[in-house]
């Protein structure tokens, strides 16, 4: 294990979680928010100091393979979270630090699982920073690090596999910051394209910012009590499209703007535009009484299927009141999840394609023995590598989903509240069904659950093996 570089990485990621600090401090400012302005300002410079004093560590060697990656990831996550639960507690919005932690992490890792009952109540400034973490960790913070700094030496194509969703990942370009910044010029335009289509409607501008915050990253902190519900159809439906359109792979739209069309509705997309139109249609015609109009059920149904299948997590009004059908449809979408290469969570659509086919040459080769059939995906057979690690990957998914629902059931809820609790913080979705439905929230858990679906929501993210290699011993031996 290199430690030296990967602890001055870490210190570079301090002096950014630092710096991004300094926007909700500014908003503490310009509403008057003194108390909260100095609590960001200490975290700042804690921020500052740890990360200063990492980075004048000097590595003699600047190489780091997939292990450095892997740990690098990890503890960058885990170190961002717990200073970002500091002004949670120092302002007093938050005074359990489990409880701080748990709302951290679950805004950067896109979950959007609140143990808050009033957050209207919130200063500006902590929503501010509550909503933001959704927009950082969204495309990851170490691809913003690969984009912003000149880093050289070492394959840093490793931080990026080690955080990127989805089985695999490609560099568009040659150059890994040049592709880091590809990725977040994309994702800075498409947060500014839907803010001016928030504040066309009449939103305002905080809301706008917040909001697009949650869609752009799918993450779904709510910032009024009933979440969406209470925002015009218009803000819903533009919030609905954008969501749908962040949980698409990114690449997509780089090769739309590069005019390459054929390449832009690669299977991945297919699947995953099909799925959210069938699902849209199938609830639709299942909550069709519930509401006024056919219309007005389709743009309900849209919303939650878009908020739900990209893990965002938003609501626009309780679907948990919704038959049993329609809520079943969304418990499967949160398994399913976005496409990979997108800021969604969940399985990823191109696992469950790649499962699938899988299981359908199985049974061709059952049939036809001497018959080789290679598992194909945009028409290119997939290597034994990719297919292993998503064969391993959902192994180890249904495992850790088992032993956390085991865990939180220590609390006493019911069976249905703490499964879907498990899935909504596993796959980085928000609310579940029943004590932790769209207008409750996670605060009626003991601290024990807390941590279990803490560490969930940061193993859905970093999807699992990068966060067990800590605990690995022999991810801790040097060379």
């Amino acid at each position: 294990m290199n430690y030296a570089i990967v602890f001055r990485l870490l210190g570079y990621i301090l002096l950014c979680e630092g710096g991004l600090m300094c926007l909700p401090a500014l908003v503490s400012a310009v509403y008057s928010e003194w108390a909260v302005l100095r609590v960001f300002l200490l975290t700042i410079a804690l921020c500052c100091a740890i990360g200063g004093a990492l980075t004048r560590i000097r590595p003699r060697r600047r190489i780091f393979y997939m292990r450095e990656g892997c740990v690098t990831a990890a503890l960058t996550w885990v170190v961002i979270s717990v200073m970002g639960a500091v002004p949670f507690v120092l302002s007093g919005a938050i005074p359990d630090p489990i409880g701080a932690l748990f709302e951290t992490v679950s805004g950067f890792t896109t979950t959007g699982a609140s143990v808050l009952a009033d957050v209207e109540s919130l200063p500006m400034g902590i929503l501010f920073w509550r909503s933001f973490t959704h927009w950082i960790g969204g495309m990851g913070i170490l691809v913003f690090l690969l984009a912003v700094l000149p880093m050289t030496g070492g394959s840093h194509v490793n931080l990026m596999k080690a955080e990127s969703p989805g089985p695999q990942v490609e560099k568009m370009v040659p150059s890994v910051r040049q592709t880091a910044k590809i990725l977040y010029t994309i994702y800075l335009g498409m947060t500014l394209i839907q803010i001016v289509f928030m504040l066309a409607g009449g939103c305002p501008l905080m809301d706008s910012l917040m909001i697009t915050f949650g869609s752009a990253g799918t993450g779904g902190f709510g910032i009024k009590n009933d979440s969406m519900a209470s925002y015009s159809p218009y803000i819903q439906v533009v919030v609905t499209i954008s969501m749908i359109l962040f949980g698409v792979n990114f690449s997509a739209y780089f090769y739309l703007i590069r005019g390459k069309f054929r390449k832009v509705l690669i299977e991945e997309v297919r699947w995953y535009l099909a799925v959210v139109a069938v699902a849209i249609a199938l609830i639709s015609w299942n909550i069709r009484e519930m509401f006024p109009s056919l219309l007005t059920a389709v743009q309900q149904a849209a919303f939650q299927v878009g908020s739900i299948i990209t893990t965002t997590g938003y609501s626009s009004c309780d679907f948990d009141q919704w038959p049993t059908f329609a809520k079943s449809i969304l418990v499967a979408l949160m398994f399913i999840g976005a496409c990979a290469g997108s800021t969604g969570g969940g399985m990823k659509i191109s696992r469950l394609v790649i499962l699938l086919k899988s299981i359908r040459r199985e049974i061709a080769q059952t049939l036809h023995p001497s018959v080789v059939t290679p598992v194909r995906v945009d028409g290119k057979p997939l290597d034994q590598e990719t297919i292993r690690t998503t064969h391993v990957f959902m192994g180890a998914y249904i495992i850790l989903f088992a032993a956390s629902v085991l865990l939180v059931s220590l609390d006493g809820e019911s069976f249905t509240t703490n499964f879907t609790a498990v899935a909504a913080t596993f796959n980085n979705i928000g609310p579940g069904l029943a004590g932790v439905g769209p207008m409750m929230n996670f605060g009626h858990y003991s601290g024990f659950a807390k941590l279990v679906m803490t560490f969930d929501m940061l193993a859905g993210r970093l999807e699992i093996f990068p966060l067990l290699l800590l605990f690995a011993p022999e991810t801790w031996k040097k060379f």
